[in-house]
């Protein structure tokens, strides 16, 4: 068992924080898998992915620890969430090369990259769990939400302040980014893949992605599904809106037993996490702390 992620203090957002509620719930599961799709419509991601195949060798295990990554950032203590962010930040700087499209360079910490990987993974698993958890967040609770996900930004290489602050700014930021949107043989590969992982994945994986892709398409715009080949009839979507939210209702009872035990069998660091998360003792100091001084307490510690 890991060392317990919350020492020092209560991280940057705290108990009474939307972001513990949106991303310890079991729709982000849903969000997640949504999100590592959409990705891919950045031809310099689809890149970055396809020359490391590191879905396809070992899918479970690339997509365990990404998910990890987002958990941590959301309810860990500061120290241990900017180190998790410095090992990534280290891991995505070997990953550069030649976008095939364009014939440009590309690099995983890229700015404009980071910033499409961080609004689409916040943005994704707030819409998953308003459809499919406990519905939309209060008007404040979403101001603060957006304001989060500005803060964790700061632990990646895009600019805080290009992160959008609300719902009609995450709306604008879609849209000003749809023109550089594509998709590729490499891109068409991956989000299949992501979407419908083969049995060769691990079965496990193979039949979770099966159920989560249905109600992570549901929650994506025509255009999106189009340009990605995986669209689905309306009936789907209504179909798996009622399954999607009993299934919701079922991991979340007991403590959320059942969904600890789900994620053991699908995404192990994840489970470990997210049951550190939900067992933990107060920390030594029952405060939230910014970034900066996170980094400064880890410095400390080295």
């Amino acid at each position: 068992m890991m060392e317990s992620i919350r020492r020092d203090d209560y991280g940057f957002f705290g108990p009474d924080s939307p972001s513990w509620k949106v991303w310890a719930s079991p729709t982000a599961l849903i969000g997640f898998q949504r999100s590592v799709v959409l990705e891919h419509f950045d031809p310099f991601l689809a890149a970055a992915v396809a020359d490391s195949a590191g879905i396809y060798s070992d899918p479970s295990g690339r997509l365990d620890r990404t998910l990890a990554y987002f958990l941590t950032v959301a309810v860990a203590d500061g120290r241990t969430a900017v180190a998790v962010s410095d090992a990534l930040m280290r891991i995505h700087a070997r990953a550069k090369g030649i976008e095939p499209i364009t014939g440009a360079r590309y690099s995983a910490n890229n700015p404009e990259a980071q910033l499409w990987i961080h609004v689409t993974g916040w943005h994704s698993v707030l819409k998953c769990y308003e459809r499919y958890g406990p519905g939309p967040l209060s008007a404040a609770e979403e101001s603060r939400f957006w304001e989060e996900s500005r803060i964790a930004a700061e632990l990646q290489t895009c600019k805080p302040s290009d992160v959008p602050a609300s719902r009609d700014e995450v709306r604008q930021y879609f849209a000003d980014v749809r023109g550089r949107l594509c998709t590729s043989e490499h891109a068409d590969r991956a989000m299949h893949y992501l979407l419908w992982t083969p049995r060769d994945g691990g079965v496990r994986l193979w039949a979770g992605s099966r159920i989560l892709a249905p109600a992570a398409i549901a929650t994506l715009p025509k255009w999106m599904r189009h340009m990605g080949n995986f669209d689905q009839p309306a009936a789907v979507d209504a179909a798996v809106t009622p399954v999607a939210r009993a299934m919701v209702r079922a991991l979340s009872a007991n403590n959320s037993r059942p969904m600890l035990a789900m994620a053991r069998g699908l995404v192990p660091e994840t489970a470990e996490v997210l049951f550190q998360h939900l067992t933990a003792e107060e920390p030594a100091l029952r405060c939230t702390v910014t970034p900066a001084e996170a980094r400064e307490r880890l410095k400390a510690h080295a």
